[in-house]
């Protein structure tokens, strides 16, 4: 390719949600290339531009374009609530890289983020983070260059079922008894134990309930019949919370959240909720399910997903570069929030 000045031959400018579709071709593009499926939809793209929250089109992304006008490069730079962990994601179409493009727009991302240090609480620690595909070693080198250290994978797993045998049914803990969750009068509920269940994770900060619901509930794939509620009397012991199709493969079933409260873990409920969803998305007909995971997840899901049967199909790395030195205030171990 002949050579391009980033400054003179490219525009950069913000985006706007007409700009959706062009950028869904573009990850796509990207995606195809590194792990052979499309990643997004516009349905996805379109939710997560509009998510409530401090996301701010105008002032937190930006859209490069070759001199004829095309998009080839796309960065965003996300940084909610409790602001300690400014979060860059980007995009350089794949006949463009090794011109720079991917530095040029990681620098002004990084630049973005840098503003928003004073925002964060005075005595926290500030850490920015982006991530890729373990087999984008482009990437991986850019963020080094940068200064980001390598700091966690992330999983997807799967487990394809056999179309002639349905997957194990669930073994329900004594006192436990499984229903299906109703819109509206158990939202908060439902939420209330998914932060529970979820405040053992590493990174979690508490996310505001109207910011939960929008990503939960708002897209075409949402399916209330396909979320599960396990309760002892009253009271919510664990959820598990799935979609029935994934933008890249519509055969398969999404373990969306599989969630258990501190007070009935270790009694085989995880298991249970895990195979009963695998049962509800065979019966719908899916060939194969999936979820991701923390590798090195705190309360030892990986091996719980292994014992069902499910297997790593990807991996992404996680890259984290120190702002301001502080006290992180996000969970890192499962001591901190024992002690809580």
């Amino acid at each position: 390719m002949t050579a391009i000045d980033i400054r003179e031959d490219l525009t950069m400018r913000a985006p706007t949600l007409d700009d959706i579709d062009a950028l869904v071709d573009l990850i796509n593009t990207l995606s195809l290339r590194e792990v052979g499926a499309v990643l997004v939809d516009r349905d996805h793209m379109v939710k997560e531009w509009t998510a409530p929250g401090s996301f701010n089109l105008a002032t937190d992304a930006r859209l490069l374009f070759d001199p004829q006008g095309k998009l080839i490069g796309e960065i965003e730079m996300w940084n909610e609530e409790p602001l300690v962990h400014p979060q860059i994601w980007g995009t350089v179409h794949p006949d463009y890289h090794g011109l720079g493009i991917g530095a040029h727009l990681f620098a002004w991302a990084e630049a973005r983020a840098a503003l928003e240090v004073a925002q964060a609480p005075p005595e926290a620690r500030v850490a920015a983070q982006t991530s890729a595909h373990h087999s984008n070693t482009c990437a991986a080198e850019l963020f080094r260059r940068h200064g980001y250290q390598l700091i966690r994978r992330f999983w997807r797993m799967r487990i394809d079922f056999d179309p002639d045998c349905p997957p194990q049914a669930p073994v329900w803990p004594e006192g436990i008894t499984l229903r299906p969750y109703v819109p509206g009068q158990d939202d908060h509920a439902v939420y209330e134990a998914v932060e529970d269940s979820f405040a053992d994770h590493w990174g979690y900060t508490r996310d505001p309930f109207d910011r939960w619901l929008h990503w939960m509930t708002t897209d075409a794939d949402f399916d209330p019949s396909l979320w599960f509620l396990a309760v002892d009397g009253e009271d919510i012991a664990g959820v598990v919370l799935c979609r029935p199709r994934m933008p890249e493969d519509a055969d398969l079933g999404w373990v969306r959240t599989l969630g258990v409260r501190r007070p009935w873990r270790r009694r085989g409920l995880a298991l249970a909720l895990l195979r009963h969803a695998f049962g509800a998305l065979y019966r719908r007909g899916k060939p194969r399910a999936g979820l991701g995971v923390d590798a090195a997840n705190l309360t030892g899901a990986t091996r719980l997903y292994e014992k069902a049967g499910m297997h790593v199909s990807r991996q992404w790395d996680v890259y984290e570069k120190e702002l301001r030195p502080g006290v992180e205030i996000t969970t890192r171990s499962l001591a901190e929030t024992l002690d809580d």
